[in-house]
């Protein structure tokens, strides 16, 4: 049973694909079953009249010919009385016979019979007599009746003859007749109405054939119609797909004056328009970004020979008075922070212009990541927060850049740090098969939907006015999220105000491979005795969006480089 199902799926999966991608598909088949439906409708209405029409002429044909027969046969047993007032009625009965069937001239007529009415006492009886061959069970009791109430009337009756290969329709017909001195007889006529059957079922064959040809011509029709319709939409539809490829001198061929032709020419301009401003603003990021490198490149030199003389006062800065001194300190951080952002921009600048080239080796993101913590540990305790790695997985080596995820992981720490308020921070790593994960996660201040919308945005801080303890020059996630599409990974972020944020990092074991999942939850929770009851302080992760306070997740992958997806 499982496998004929399975077999049926499989039949039905082509026809089923084709109705949902095809619209000359769908359209065929709705105009053939409309017109199916239409004729069928037509047809059987048609069919219905034609019979109704072929059998009432021929019932009128048969009553007139009754009523005609059934008049001579009365006026030849009134005219076989003889001046004496007797009548041979056995001659009048066969020269009646001998009439009747000169009368019954109408085609297929099949027989007569003449029966006598039942519970008549009269001086004379003549004989009843009928067609050889004539089943007189066709006359049945309820058109015998109707005869003996309403003498006065031809009636006739629906019947069924049978003729050995089946039942043929025919049509009885009843009339009372007065015969002197015997009483009351009944003349009954048979006819055949296979010719009426026979000339219905060549029209309703040909209406059947008809209508079979005429809704295959409709959808031919239909077919040819749609296809030269539709013809133009499909060469619109590649030429988009040929410009979304990055084939922008792709236009539609413009022909004739009609409403195609507007649209191809509408088309096109429209292409134009677009190609235009995408060059302009190919040419303006280009220029932005050689304006960016040039610039990050060209202060270099004023910059070193700043730091140079930067360093000879601050070497020398117990020799100034305090105020001054204070003035040396500040000199001396603001240009290291200079340099950071001057890296930093020309990092994203080589990004941008597509110039990055990963420089892979084996890498243990547990060990990567335990130097990391090492590194910002006297910072983390300058903050008092207290730095807990939690090793789920992660112990095989990983196909990547270090020098870029160790860029990456010190941000997450760093940034966990600025904002942690203090409390503990729990880096997680684990990995399956496929792919490998690293989680930070702090219980600090987080932040809004809004706010984590952005957070991947350069130079864009929550809170500018917030003291950092790392530093930062506001593009330390951008890069951190270009690192991480460069390898093939993604990161994603979980954040509540007021209850913390979590940034999750995932890689794949092998380049080139593009991950799409990873095998640390988010947010990831530890049982660390040192986090204590805050790591349950926010949202379970599988919680629902009414289930959280007011935050967000934000997931970045390859797929999505130009915004932030967040799902409260």
């Amino acid at each position: 049973m499982w496998g004929s199902l399975r077999w049926l799926r499989r039949a039905l999966a082509s026809p089923l694909r084709l109705w949902r991608v095809s619209l000359l598909t769908r359209t065929v088949v709705v105009a053939g079953l409309l017109s199916g439906l239409a004729v069928t409708v037509i047809g059987g209405y048609m069919s219905l009249t034609i019979q109704d029409s072929l059998f009432e002429s021929r019932r009128e044909q048969i009553v007139v010919e009754s009523v005609r027969t059934g008049t001579q046969v009365q006026s030849l047993f009134d005219n076989s009385v003889t001046q004496a007032g007797t009548i041979d009625v056995e001659t009048a009965n066969s020269s009646a016979q001998t009439a009747i069937r000169t009368t019954q001239s109408s085609p297929g007529a099949g027989g007569f019979a003449i029966l006598r009415t039942p519970g008549q006492i009269t001086d004379q009886t003549m004989t009843s007599t009928s067609t050889a061959g004539l089943d007189i069970s066709v006359v049945s009791s309820q058109i015998r009746q109707a005869v003996v109430q309403d003498p006065s009337r031809v009636h006739y009756q629906s019947v069924a003859l049978s003729d050995g290969a089946g039942a043929i329709p025919a049509l009885v017909t009843g009339s009372a007749i007065q015969v002197p001195s015997a009483g009351q007889y009944e003349l009954y006529m048979v006819y055949d109405l296979s010719g009426v059957q026979a000339t219905l079922t060549l029209v309703q064959q040909t209406l059947i054939v008809g209508s079979i040809l005429l809704v295959v011509l409709i959808t031919g029709v239909t077919w040819l119609v749609v296809r030269l319709a539709i013809g133009p939409v499909r060469i619109a539809a590649r030429t988009a797909e040929r410009l979304a490829e990055g084939y922008l001198e792709e236009r539609i061929e413009e022909r004739g004056e009609d409403v195609i032709a507007t649209l191809a020419r509408s088309f096109n301009k429209m292409a134009d328009s677009m190609q235009s401003q995408i060059v302009r603003l190919a040419k303006l990021s280009q220029l932005q970004q050689h304006f960016v490198s040039d610039v990050s490149h060209e202060l270099r030199t004023p910059l070193t020979t700043i730091r140079l003389a930067a360093d000879v006062l601050y070497d020398k800065r117990d020799e100034w008075e305090p105020q001054s001194r204070r003035s040396i300190e500040l000199l001396v951080a603001q240009i290291e922070r200079f340099e950071l952002m001057l890296t930093d921009l020309l990092e994203i600048s080589r990004y941008d212009a597509g110039a990055v080239t990963l420089d892979r080796d084996q890498v243990n993101l547990v060990e990567l990541l335990e130097d990391c913590l090492e590194q910002l540990a006297p910072l983390a305790n300058q903050r008092g927060s207290s730095l807990v790695l939690e090793v789920l997985g992660g112990y095989g080596d990983v196909e990547a850049d270090s020098r870029r995820v160790r860029r990456v992981l010190l941000n997450f720490v760093g940034n966990a740090i600025d904002h942690g308020e203090g409390k503990p921070i729990v880096a997680f790593v684990d990995s399956d098969q496929d792919t490998v994960s690293v989680a930070v996660r702090d219980w600090g201040v987080g932040m809004t939907t809004e706010e984590a919308a952005r957070v991947f945005d350069r130079f864009w801080r929550a809170d500018p006015s917030r003291q950092r303890t790392t530093g930062g020059t506001g593009l330390g996630l951008a890069i951190a999220q270009e690192d991480a599409i460069a390898h093939g990974g993604f990161i994603d972020v979980w954040s509540v105000a007021g209850e913390g944020s979590c940034f999750r990092l995932t890689l794949p074991r092998r380049a080139g491979k593009v991950v799409t999942h990873s095998p640390l939850p988010l947010p990831p929770e530890s049982d660390h005795p040192d986090i204590g009851t805050t790591v349950h302080s926010g949202p379970a992760p599988d919680a629902k969006p009414s289930d959280r306070r007011e935050g967000g997740t934000v997931s970045v992958n390859p797929e999505v480089t130009s915004a932030a997806e967040v799902t409260p």
